[in-house]
């Protein structure tokens, strides 16, 4: 397939590779076959009997003040103009910036599409990693631009030094950076230092997107948000969602932080369309500390006992600082093993390559992660930690 460009696929290629190793410009077809979450099809019966550990969801739902707060607000339904508990402002104090920098959106997703929409004239490129959340990636190719994603290192890490060289070397023709930090679907953060790094050694007018979704789910001392970018000014924009730390995935509500002026232009292609019941939930849930606590608390307990329960069956887990892990399958291929948990009820991640012997599941509760680690001996050999490492 031809890959739009002011010069050659081979040309440019061949001209990164020789200065920072092998990365990817994926035309159209290749990204749209990552794919994204499918909705269900089946019954609604079929459905709540599967144990979820597919998409990165909060499997211990909405806390009381959350769910009352969204039944308080039915009484809204019927009405275009309503009052919406201020949400806007009460995001805005959350991150001690202005509602002039607040873009709400129907989840996170919507976020990352605007900003290539906005960012994005046909024929440039965003910059980012390969494997990684691939939405902007799709909405580039959309709007009839590109993407040049760089391959993560040994480590399964952002390669930063790479991103910075790439960025400087076809400034002209990159319309904006991506990252997704902590990245999915490896779990693994940008530290601040990196992030700084990158902020500061690439044009000060180049726009940055950093997509934070799982930012509630981190306990490693050295990550840190990059927030406090947007109130310095720097053309950086952050994307948060209540779909995973809130659990309100199918309400459809996440927001932008970004110097106003980049809000404004984003502005033009939101959708403006998060419902009320969403807008009450988004608020209660901001104002709730105690049950957010509470759920990371019990996600990252789980997270780290299960990772553990793997590693000492013999299956090494990428180190992770989010909501899911990646265990490495050894020799098998991942789209197969999907299938077999499946047939157990059990619903586990889809293929991220060209990583297909690591499947990426999905902490759940402790009930959800003892059931998936008995399907896991089912199917999975015990191997000893020495064979397994090497």
């Amino acid at each position: 397939m031809e890959v739009r460009s002011p010069f050659s696929r081979r040309q440019f290629v061949g001209g990164v590779a020789a200065a920072v190793g092998a990365l990817s410009l994926r035309p159209e077809a290749d990204l749209l076959a990552q794919g994204q979450t499918a909705q269900f099809t089946g019954g609604d019966a079929e459905y709540d009997a599967y144990i979820k550990l597919a998409s990165n969801e909060n499997n211990y739902g909405p806390p009381p003040s959350v769910m009352k707060a969204m039944n308080d607000a039915w009484k809204y339904a019927n009405r275009y103009g309503y009052p919406d508990g201020n949400v806007n402002q009460v995001i805005a104090e959350h991150h001690g910036v202005k509602r002039e920098n607040i873009l709400l959106t129907a989840g996170s997703g919507e976020g990352l599409n605007v900003m290539a929409t906005t960012y994005l004239k046909p024929g440039q490129k965003v910059l980012g990693v390969s494997p990684s959340y691939a939405s902007v990636f799709q909405q580039a190719a959309n709007v009839k631009a590109d993407s040049i994603q760089i391959p993560l290192t040994k480590d399964y890490r952002q390669n930063i030094s790479q991103m910075i060289e790439v960025t400087n070397r076809y400034a002209r023709d990159i319309g904006f950076v991506y990252m997704c930090n902590p990245n999915n679907p490896t779990g693994a953060v940008v530290t601040a230092k990196e992030i700084k790094d990158l902020l500061d050694n690439i044009p000060k007018d180049m726009p940055v997107l950093i997509d934070e979704a799982y930012h509630h789910f981190v306990d490693d001392p050295a990550y840190g948000t990059a927030i406090p970018y947007v109130l310095e000014g720097r053309p950086v924009v952050i994307a948060r969602t209540f779909s995973k730390i809130a659990a309100l995935a199918a309400m459809r509500i996440g927001y932008s932080v970004a110097p106003p002026e980049m809000i404004r232009d984003m502005r033009v292609y939101a959708s403006n369309s998060v419902n009320v019941l969403a807008k009450w939930g988004a608020v209660a849930s901001l104002k709730d500390k105690a049950a957010e606590a509470d759920v990371k608390a019990k996600i990252i307990d789980m997270r780290n006992k299960t990772s553990q329960v793997l590693e000492s069956y013999g299956y090494p887990v990428i180190p992770s600082q989010t909501n899911f892990f990646m265990v490495s399958l050894g020799d098998r291929q991942v789209q197969g093993v999907i299938e077999e948990f499946r047939k157990m009820g059990i619903l586990v991640g889809r293929p991220f390559p060209p990583m297909l012997n690591h499947l990426r599941v999905s902490v759940g509760t402790a009930d959800d992660m003892e059931k998936f680690m008995a399907a896991f001996k089912k199917i999975f050999p015990q191997k000893t930690a020495t064979a397994t490492r090497g």
